[in-house]
């Protein structure tokens, strides 16, 4: 089997414009940047937003394993099978972050034959989006030290800043560090530390604004400090937002690129799916449901986090309804979950897969509390044997889900009909009723407390000091009538990584507890979340290179 690479590389790919034109789209109505990449410009949204909207469709999975999942190479291939049974589809995916591309994780434009191309372009700078951010982010750290130089006339208490620095790589050197070294001109000496860019408020706030003006309203609330007083020191009373919102005038256009068999795909935005909700932009969201027939979408990590943010977060930032949801799982995580280690997944085991299904047994009910509709998909591993996908087809269809095996990476949309045909049965003949599982205006002890519960399965939730104080804080402050964004392991249901399957009557502690106040959620941290990843023994880039001739190769 060929690399991805190599796979992407031999594309057939359509130029821009005519994937556009595939939408209704003129050359008018998108930027260039080369021949196979495009940014759409603002005003294609008041020409099309009186269109009917499409049908939304979420592509999410169970909780991520050494053995993969792939869920956006599902969330590719259905967009490719759409397109060949007929439909106006649109793939609407989160931008990559190089960190992933050059440490362990590899790209994120899928896999096989199931991609989004130009392969390349996309999983290294694309068009510039996410450094947009970082830099304006970063800017906002500059004015926040440069104003403690030239005086601190709001009084800002220095052990009390709350904004790191960004970088769009793996580098845990730069997790903590001093900052104003070298003398009275070099700044006000402090500690200080970098995140991973996609970690960053801003690329949040990119993702949930609706246009510049929301976009700039949102980025003057962002919390950077408190004052020795104890009141909050925001982007706006250091007038940073306009400045910030120049440097991001471009990044909040969507990007349109496509597939391997050329259906539209719009990249755009790349939140953490931790420390953030994981979700493209809703701007590139709801633009695809204007254009199209069908929209696939996908959430980051596992649905107890990706899932439970895009339906509790992203679709009430949004105002969206989701028709449908995909739950991606493969027979070799199933064993993972049922106990049986990583070299031993390709031998048939029924009894491991029966064990194993209680994970995605409890991601089908968790599902189903939003009243929306589930197809379960199987992504087909050449080692899976007909016992045991006969096994997890008759558990799924018991539960009520249509179910459909998924070829997709070896065979692209050709792998693709049965899932698509059994996901547009399902739009055709049950309705969604989508409902959040909390209520926003409910405290914020309580919200935690629905999440944990209903969706992750615990028994009880536990607060350190310091969580409870930062609560009683933001209750003060009127900002815990926001939505509840939890950072914790996607390995589990639970804040152990290490408890597989279907953990019960576990405990849940909350670590910290902190505001995206320019986002508009709260953020909750429980176990060991790490927001600037390192690379590791042997890092992805050292087999990444490029030819005389400028072809990549090693990319993934």
């Amino acid at each position: 089997m060929k690399t991805d690479i190599q796979i992407a590389n031999e594309a057939n790919m359509e130029h821009i414009g005519v994937i556009a034109s595939k939408l209704g789209m003129s050359e008018d109505d998108i930027e260039f940047y080369g021949k196979y990449k495009a940014k759409i410009s603002d005003e294609l949204w008041h020409k099309v937003k009186n269109n009917q909207d499409g049908k939304l469709v979420l592509v999410t999975a169970i909780n991520p394993t050494p053995a993969g999942e792939g869920k956006t190479t599902t969330t590719v291939g259905l967009g490719q099978a759409m397109g060949k049974l007929g439909q106006k589809a649109i793939i609407a995916l989160r931008e990559p972050s190089l960190g992933p591309c050059m440490g362990i994780k590899g790209g994120a434009a899928g896999g096989g034959y199931a991609q989004v191309v130009p392969m390349e372009d996309i999983n290294l700078h694309f068009t510039g989006d996410i450094h947009a951010v970082s830099i304006a982010h970063n800017l906002l750290s500059a004015m926040l030290d440069n104003h403690l130089q030239q005086g601190n006339e709001l009084g800002i208490d220095p052990r009390q800043i709350v904004w790191k620095r960004v970088v769009d790589m793996n580098d845990r050197a730069l997790r903590n560090i001093v900052v104003g070294l070298g003398g009275k001109m070099q700044g006000i000496p402090r500690e200080d530390g970098f995140m991973i860019s996609v970690a960053s408020e801003v690329m949040a706030i990119l993702c949930l604004s609706d246009d510049l003006e929301d976009l700039k309203n949102r980025l003057s609330r962002i919390i950077v400090a408190y004052t020795y007083e104890g009141k909050p020191v925001t982007a706006g009373d250091l007038k940073a937002e306009g400045a910030m919102t120049a440097l991001l005038k471009d990044a909040i256009k969507p990007n349109l690129v496509q597939t391997l068999e050329n259906t539209p795909a719009l990249m755009h935005g790349g939140p953490f799916a931790n420390i953030a909700h994981g979700c493209n932009s809703i701007r590139a969201t709801k633009l695809s449901l204007k254009l199209s027939d069908v929209v696939i979408t996908e959430a980051g990590f596992g649905a107890d986090l990706g899932a439970e943010k895009f339906l509790d977060i992203k679709c009430r930032k949004g105002n969206l309804k989701p028709d449908a949801i995909v739950l991606v799982a493969t027979i070799r995580a199933l064993k993972y979950n049922g106990g049986i280690s990583k070299t031993e997944l390709a031998k048939e085991n029924v009894e491991a897969v029966e064990k194993g299904f209680v994970n995605l047994e409890k991601h089908i009910e968790n599902l189903q509390q939003y009243n929306v509709p589930i197809v379960v998909t199987l992504n087909s591993f050449v080692t899976d044997t007909d016992s045991e996908i006969s096994l997890v087809k008759d558990r799924c269809e018991a539960m009520g889900c249509e179910f459909a095996i998924s070829e997709v990476w070896e065979k692209g949309a050709e792998g693709g009909i049965e899932l698509a045909q059994k996901v547009l049965k399902t739009l055709e003949t049950k309705e969604s009723h989508f409902t959040p599982i909390y209520d926003e205006k409910d405290t914020i002890e309580n919200k935690i407390k629905t999440i944990a519960t209903k969706i992750y399965g615990a028994s009880n939730v536990n607060y350190t000091p310091k969580a409870k104080k930062s609560i009683n804080k933001l209750v003060e402050m009127g900002l815990d009538k926001l939505p509840i964004c939890i950072a914790k392991t996607q390995y589990s249901f639970s804040d152990n990584p290490k408890l597989l399957g279907r953990p019960e009557g576990f405990d849940i502690t909350v670590r910290e507890v902190n505001v995206s106040a320019g986002a508009g959620f709260i953020v909750v941290i429980t176990g060991n979340v790490m927001t600037m990843p390192g690379l590791p023994k042997k890092p992805a880039a050292e087999g990444i290179d490029v030819d005389s001739d400028g072809k990549i190769s090693g990319l993934f």
